[in-house]
């Protein structure tokens, strides 16, 4: 009999965002397995392929009550649990619902960043201790570590998976097409930098082409600042700009990085250590990225050469670094596609199934 495994991503309602490559990349890599997909009530989604059984469950404003009864209900089965976008609060949500201890092999957590602080660690601590099965899994050496000095016993480091659709077409150098800013339009990921980039090379004359995705985040939401920024790009006068506010298809998605240059001026101190699915992404089908320093997508760009990173996100050093990748686009096309064969293999999703997979309950 295979096993089933239960992901719990209350956040996915689309195709759109990096929660819904996550969760089919996996369910692609065993295609013996059945997953059961708990994701949001409102999403548009169908079960991503045969061996997936999706069921639309989470209201947002009540998720984490919801969560309380799906873990409670969940740890009475034979089937193991994966939250794949895990935080505090589930671990110790699973602690309170269980009465005793997990069992071994039964739950997973993927912990894609930790904010750390004494209160925090103290509470990780004590769990740690009642909870010794509780399975860890995080994408990054710091991450990791956090939970490794808290005193968890089952810690992981797994690679964020990458997207099983991007890796069917292998990567081509192609001449430049557009500069791309994918994703949320978040401060943290710069957007309010690149309509600043827009508003100053349209004054300059400039023609390069851009395409910005200006979706909302997981719950249609936009803050203050983004708010304003995207009235303030609506009223520009740039000629090359593409703006996308509709939901892009998976496949829609990925073309789009074909000949493109893929900026990522995101906020240092928020992905200093953090994975960019974007950039796996834009790396995968031959992308260079220009980035901010100091960012785990600068590490990336670093160790292959392939983009630009700037110390500073202001219109002039972005615009010399776009000025830099296009002047030399086919060197830095090639990196990419070195990188993107390489970070395929490092990030394949074979490593997660296999961590999740390899001992029954």
């Amino acid at each position: 009999m295979s096993q089933i495994v239960n992901i719990v991503e209350p956040t996915l309602t689309s195709e759109a965002g990096h929660c819904f490559s996550f969760v089919s990349s996996l369910c692609q890599a065993d295609k013996k397995t059945r997953f059961i997909l708990w994701g949001n009530r409102l999403s548009s989604l169908t079960s991503p392929a045969k061996n997936v059984e999706l069921k639309k469950y989470f209201f947002r404003k009540i998720r984490k009550i919801q969560s309380f009864f799906l873990y409670k209900k969940l740890l009475t089965t034979q089937q193991k649990i994966l939250v794949s976008t895990a935080g505090r609060v589930d671990l110790a949500i699973f602690d309170w619902v269980s009465k005793g201890v997990i069992p071994p092999n039964k739950v997973y957590f993927y912990f894609h960043w930790i904010n750390e602080s004494h209160k925090k660690i103290a509470q990780l601590k004590k769990l740690a201790l009642k909870q010794p099965n509780m399975v860890i899994l995080g994408p990054t050496p710091s991450v990791v570590k956090v939970f490794q000095e808290a005193g968890f016993k089952q810690v992981h480091l797994v690679p964020y998976p990458v997207l099983a659709a991007v890796l069917k077409n292998p990567a081509q150098v192609t001449p430049f097409s557009r500069v791309w800013f994918a994703g949320a339009a978040r401060q943290d990921k710069g957007f309010g930098k690149v309509v600043d980039l827009i508003e100053y090379i349209g004054n300059l004359g400039f023609d390069i082409p851009f395409t910005l995705q200006t979706s909302s985040d997981h719950f249609g939401k936009y803050d203050t600042e983004t708010k304003a920024d995207i009235v303030r790009l609506k009223k520009l006068t740039y000629a090359h700009l593409q703006m996308l506010t509709d939901t892009l298809s998976t496949e829609a998605y990925s073309r789009l990085f074909a000949g493109a240059i893929c900026i990522q001026p995101y906020r240092t101190a928020d992905f200093a250590d953090r994975i960019s699915g974007v950039t796996l992404d834009a790396l995968s089908a031959g992308s260079p990225v220009v980035t901010s320093a100091g960012t785990w997508i600068a590490r990336q760009v670093e160790r292959f050469d392939a983009g630009i990173i700037v110390d500073t996100t202001s219109p002039e050093h972005l615009l010399a670094a776009i000025k830099k990748v296009i002047a030399e686009y086919s060197y830095y096309s090639e990196k990419a596609v070195t990188a993107g064969q390489t970070l395929q293999d490092e990030h394949s999703a074979n490593h997660l199934a296999n961590v999740i997979l390899a001992n029954k309950i």
